[in-house]
């Protein structure tokens, strides 16, 4: 998985040089979507770590009473929240060429 901490991903929506996104592809509509399937694969991989983290807080009592903050999962939360969004992280991906992709199309017509 990519290491959240030292993406330089932007937090904020960034204005992109349409020409440099589809450079790989030459095609901007299939850029779009690789980039879409690996942002799908990041978010899950972010949602299971989210949850296991998060597991280890559980209580598993049925007293409402019972419920109470609890500090340190209060920042978990807060840390995943203040990520860089997975498209976002996919498109850094994308830029810096760290995204393996293949046309299925093109090799299925070369044979």
């Amino acid at each position: 998985m990519t290491d959240l901490k030292k993406t330089e991903a932007p937090v904020n929506t960034v204005t992109l040089n349409r020409n440099v996104v589809d450079e790989p592809t030459q095609n901007i509509y299939e850029a779009i979507s690789i980039v879409a399937k690996r942002a799908n694969q990041i978010n899950l991989e972010i949602k299971k770590e989210l949850l296991e983290k998060l597991d280890e807080f559980a209580t598993y009592n049925d007293s409402l009473e019972e419920v109470f903050e609890n500090k340190e999962q209060i920042e978990v939360s807060k840390y995943y929240e203040r990520l860089p969004k997975p498209h976002a992280l996919a498109m850094q991906e994308w830029l810096e060429g760290k995204i393996y992709y293949r046309n299925t199309l093109e090799e299925n017509s070369e044979k």
